[in-house]
């Protein structure tokens, strides 16, 4: 993809963003009194995306633009009103735009004849006349006349609202007209709104220049002239029974960031040079100490040594700068969710209340974007499936307006991103019972509630018929697990039927230069995501016990489920009466990785295995560590699986 085209599909993907944001401000106020700078900015976000799309030669998108420009003209002159079904529509028509942008990050440009003719069908469809009364006779004709239907628009507005209506004149010099106007403007915007400035040529002295301000307001005239220091004229006073005047604050378009954009594989290339100069600087400190060894410390080798220390503080520096750059606001994914979650429930008929929590934790930019698809699939499913109708919530003695949360916080090197909602929950029989069905276990075989929730996760549970069943849970989630797993994350579920079910999704802030344990099985050395590891204990193999055919140790009381990495991966191992257990996991999903020795501590950059070893169960990748010795990287989330499976608790 050509850089041009980079730059066109961020800012587009940019403007759409701030589209659906502004478009949901729009839902919250249209029903008492949407800011008309709202509607504005909506309008002007599809106009600059029209441009830019012409700009680059994308006819598709520059058609589809135009078009919905054209229909928000029409909700700003007020020829038509705001309604439920303008803004669902809207809000389709900005997914068709990015479903366009997503097909030119392709190489392609869809056919869009058929949404063009949808839009201006249903703009048709709404169209209607403003519905006030005429303005003449009530202000001077020639100044109507020189009205923009934008201008006219708000000031029917303005009297509608009860607002009474204004004019000032002023004269400034030529030398600071400009200022001038700048702050009667302000003091105007301070008590009211600005509907219209007109220039004036009439009855002026020499080397000057006039306008003629026309403005709303629900103050009275006498607070209005003690405000505004110029000739004040009142056209239409207000109404005395309107309602409290809303404060209307002047916005800008200009920015005031300093902030550039950067295109995150510009990003990826710096971390790849800081990961290759890792492991030089690795390099340099084995030199360092195997020159001591030798030599002893005399200055040359005190030196070096030095210098490795510098190479060491330096490089953590610039990596966490680097990494700085990457991370995004959480609130930005949740944004995007809430879009999701205000759209589908009225697509299912059902009411829901939104609360978010923790929407400033952050989180690498890349993980942040491959996020987005599982939890849209587990919001979508707790809306359509684990949310019951209002009439049955009702019945059940809860509110009809059901609840969802979204809640981010840090955890140690994780973000964890829980999604509740208090729907029906997980009928934990129903699931043992198609399970069954499935061949997934075995008629007579005993498992723990946690490890019967597991079950929703296994590729085959997922089908319709599970979905009419079983509150929707399950359908397509073992692609959300696997997702989680790609990225070195966890997923979790609690529950309680009728009281509603949480996904607690676990990941790593970011992915790029992590610390890791090297340990040895048999032969082979592994690396093991630090960020996985809660402790490392040495077991002595007489104290296992075995449950159901499956070794656990007693862990300070709790048993932990145990998994031999040479059983996993069937390699020969050391014969011994006694292993180093890495625990791994989190919480209630946590076993025991047993290997042979731990060698010790290594920062590492993994690196994909291509896709000749696409879906190759059990790893995340490969590291480069001491003498450009390259070793697998295990993937902990894949490994606790198939230990399960390896173990006799499902069948595959």
């Amino acid at each position: 993809m050509k850089g041009s085209e980079k730059e066109f599909i961020a800012e587009a993907e940019d403007i759409l963003e701030e589209s659906g944001r502004l478009l949901l401000e729009v839902q919250d106020t249209y029903k008492t009194g949407t800011n008309p700078d709202t509607v504005n900015a909506l309008f002007r976000s599809l106009h600059t995306l029209k441009g830019l799309a012409g700009l680059f030669g994308y006819a598709a998108v520059t058609d589809i633009s135009h078009a919905l420009e054209s229909l928000l003209d029409d909700i700003r002159l007020g020829k038509v009103d705001i309604t439920e079904d303008i803004i669902q529509f809207l809000f389709k028509s900005i997914d068709t735009l990015r479903d366009i942008i997503a097909a030119v990050k392709e190489g392609g440009e869809p056919e869009v004849t058929a949404y063009l003719n949808d839009i201006e069908s249903f703009r048709k469809s709404i169209a209607r006349s403003a519905g006030l009364e005429s303005l003449k006779g009530i202000f001077d004709e020639a100044m109507l006349k020189v009205l923009s239907d934008y201008e006219e628009h708000r000031l029917k507005a303005n009297i509608k609202e009860g607002r009474g209506i204004y004019q000032v004149k002023t004269v400034f010099g030529l030398s600071d007209f400009d200022k001038s106007l700048e702050n009667v403007s302000k003091s105007i915007k301070s008590i009211g709104e600005l509907i219209s400035t007109l220039p004036t040529s009439r009855n002026l002295p020499p080397d000057s220049i006039g306008f003629i301000l026309l403005f709303g307001s629900l103050k009275p005239p006498a607070e209005i002239k003690k405000t505004i220091n110029y000739d004040v004229s009142e056209l239409l006073g207000p109404r005395v029974e309107a309602s409290k005047p809303q404060e209307i604050k002047e916005t800008s378009i200009k920015t005031t960031s300093t902030t550039v954009r950067v295109d995150i594989e510009k990003l990826d290339r710096i971390l790849n040079t800081i990961g290759e100069l890792t492991l030089a600087k690795g390099a340099v400190t084995r030199i360092s100490a195997e020159m001591a060894e030798n030599y002893g410390h005399n200055p040359f080798v005190i030196d070096m040594h030095k210098i490795s220390q510098t190479l060491d503080r330096r490089l953590a520096e610039l990596q966490d700068q680097v990494l700085e750059i990457r991370m995004v606001p959480i609130g930005q994914i949740f944004g995007r969710l809430s879009q999701v979650i205000r759209r589908y429930s009225k697509d299912v008929g059902k009411q829901i209340e939104l609360a978010m929590y923790g929407e400033d934790t952050e989180l690498d930019k890349y993980l942040a974007e491959e996020i987005i698809d599982p939890l849209v699939h587990i919001v979508r499913n707790a809306i359509d499936h684990g949310i019951e109708p209002p009439e049955v919530r009702k019945r059940k003695g809860k509110k009809e307006v059901a609840s969802v949360y979204l809640k981010a916080f840090q955890k140690g090197n994780h973000v964890v991103i829980e999604v509740r909602d208090d729907g029906a929950g997980i009928d934990i029989e129903k699931i043992r019972q198609k399970a069954i069905e499935k061949g997934l276990i075995e008629k007579g075989m005993e498992l723990q509630r946690r490890e019967m929730i597991e079950l929703i996760f296994m590729p085959g549970f997922s089908t319709k018929e599970v979905v009419s069943e079983v509150s929707g849970r399950g359908v397509g989630l073992d692609i959300v697990r696997d997702k989680l797993s790609a990225l070195g994350g966890f997923a979790d579920v609690e529950t309680v039927k009728d009281a509603g079910t949480t996904f607690i999704l676990t990941l790593p802030i970011t992915l790029a230069i992590i610390k890791s344990l090297t340990v040895r099985v048999g032969g082979e050395k592994f690396a093991i995501p630090l960020t996985t590891i809660s402790e490392t204990l040495v077991i002595e193999h007489r104290n296992f016990q075995t449950i159901e055919g499956r070794e656990v140790y007693n862990l300070r009381g709790v048993m932990l489920p145990m998994a031999r990495l040479k059983t996993l991966f069937d390699i020969g191992a050391d014969a011994s009466e006694r292993s180093f257990a890495v625990v791994v996991g989190f919480g209630e999903r946590s076993i025991g990785l047993l290997v042979d020795e731990l060698l010790g501590q290594h920062e590492i950059v993994i690196k994909s295995l291509g896709d000749y070893f696409k879906g190759l169960k059990g790893f995340a990748g490969a590291a480069e560590i001491g003498k450009h010795e390259v070793i697998l990287v295990i993937d902990v989330e894949s490994a606790i699986e198939e230990s399960l499976k390896q173990k006799g608790l499902v069948h595959v």
